[in-house]
């Protein structure tokens, strides 16, 4: 087990699956205690945990809409009283999405991107600096942006206005948040094998018409995301605040898709 986050206590929103699952591990391994958000049916969360613990980690299934801001702070007082303290890393990994052309969107289609993608991160951004101002300590937030913080996708309007909202949310919380000791960064995915991107691996013409689109010709997995956020979050990156960390195979470069 590597020793690279020994000690510190994580909290993972969106952490039962994907990216997130394949981040609660990484950082687990790696010494972190880590808390383990999910919605709905607890099941993939325990699994995770399970899997935490039989390495010798410590892990807590906590469920919270981060869209909610009474269930954020309930998640953020059951990561303290679980931890025996304040996160002090944060990864604002949670995250949905739904395609529909602009003049078919309803405003509650909108907003549930919304709300989840940034006025969940703004919420457990704001409980997990609070606490850590108010006892001058440290600290690091993740936030798991996309290649769609800058590039369009037709018929994710709310997606894309989410994740580019994320950006910008990143660069000026950094500088808020420098003079406390807290970085503030973005990872952005491109293409990544994850549930939320099943069609890519069940529909071979659509896989391929992704894939004619990422110089490095594959796609991605969620663990070389993870390694993204656990070196973000490491002393190695200490110099590394308000910026965004693309991990996409050369998606942005590729000019197909390029704004």
């Amino acid at each position: 087990m590597s020793s690279t986050h020994t000690g510190r206590r994580a909290v993972i929103t969106g952490g039962a699956t994907g990216i997130g699952k394949a981040t609660a591990l990484r950082l687990a391994r790696e010494g972190a205690a880590v808390i383990v958000n999910y919605v709905g049916e607890p099941g993939d969360a325990a699994e995770v945990v399970q899997e935490v613990e039989s390495g010798g980690g410590t892990a807590v299934a906590v469920e919270a809409d981060i869209s909610v801001e009474e269930d954020v702070g309930e998640l953020f007082r059951r990561a303290r009283a679980s931890l025996g303290g304040p996160p002090d890393l944060l990864v604002n990994n949670a995250g949905v999405e739904s395609p529909k052309p602009l003049i078919e969107m309803e405003l509650t289609d909108w907003e549930k991107v919304i709300g989840v993608n940034l006025t969940g991160a703004f919420l457990c951004s704001r409980d997990f600096a609070r606490a850590l101002v108010e006892r001058g300590e440290p600290g690091t937030i993740v936030n798991v942006s996309s290649v769609h913080e800058q590039i369009p996708w037709p018929t994710y309007s709310h997606y894309c206005a989410s994740k580019a909202g994320v950006k910008l949310f990143t660069g000026t919380i950094a500088r808020e948040l420098a003079e406390h000791g807290i970085r503030v960064v973005s990872v952005a995915p491109g293409a990544i094998l994850t549930p939320i991107n099943n069609e890519l691996a069940e529909d071979p013409e659509k896989r391929a018409e992704i894939i004619a689109q990422i110089p490095w010709g594959r796609l991605g997995q969620p663990e070389e995301i993870a390694a993204a956020v656990s070196w973000l979050a490491s002393e190695e990156a200490s110099y590394v605040t308000g910026t965004t960390l693309f991990v996409d195979g050369g998606m942005t470069q590729y000019p197909g898709v390029k704004p």
